[in-house]
């Protein structure tokens, strides 16, 4: 491998390294009582090193509340596209794939949820911007499983946001070692929100 090659997929390393850290330290104590030296700690690294990777410490934030949301979005518009080509099915597909994303990844959901006061206005506008076109996405669905099933749905807005609140209480208390695999999990979410609109799961 060039050297070019191993500098950079070294950087791309140890740049993960660094998120996964600012992560478990975001969630354990907080973005405010967290210092980039013990982040720097985490990884083995000098802080001074810290900057030849990252901007500062909002950086790992922003990079940590964007990546989900951008995550959240690929995930979901995958989990649509693989699904049968009805609405109901597309659905289903969504709310699963929402589900499992928010048990699966806790502390960044929870990070997600608690920290966007600590962004600055740029960055505060774009993951409220992606946070939109997550919750659009699945107004969408939720309008066309209506217009294709004729279910009674009083208001697709509150729907869509029931199921995404859904997603964030999951996150708070799920635990891989608990009585319940994340499949059946997963499973039962799906039921609950088809059962919401008045309609049988597929």
């Amino acid at each position: 491998m060039p050297r070019a090659t191993r500098l950079t997929t070294g950087g791309a390393r140890t740049r993960k390294s660094i998120r996964e850290a600012a992560v478990k330290l975001f969630y354990e104590q907080g973005y405010e009582a967290t210092s980039l030296r013990g982040v720097a700690a985490e990884v083995d690294l000098q802080v001074g090193s810290l900057y030849n990777h990252i901007n500062g410490k909002e950086d790992l934030l922003a990079d940590i509340m964007i990546s989900v949301m951008d995550e959240l979005l690929d995930s979901v518009h995958d989990a649509v596209e693989a699904a049968e080509p009805t609405a109901l099915a597309r659905y289903e597909a969504a709310v699963g794939c929402h589900i499992r994303y928010h048990a699966e990844h806790a502390q960044q959901v929870f990070i997600g949820n608690s920290e966007l006061r600590s962004l600055n206005e740029d960055n505060r506008t774009k993951v409220l911007t992606k946070r939109a076109e997550y919750e659009n996405l699945f107004l969408r669905l939720v309008k066309k499983v209506a217009a294709e099933t004729g279910a009674d749905v009083i208001d697709p807005k509150i729907q869509a946001y029931s199921v995404l609140a859904q997603g964030a209480h999951v996150s708070s208390w799920y635990r891989p070692s608990g009585p319940k695999s994340l499949d059946k999990l997963v499973g039962t979410y799906i039921k609950l929100a088809v059962r919401e609109l008045g309609l049988p799961a597929s």
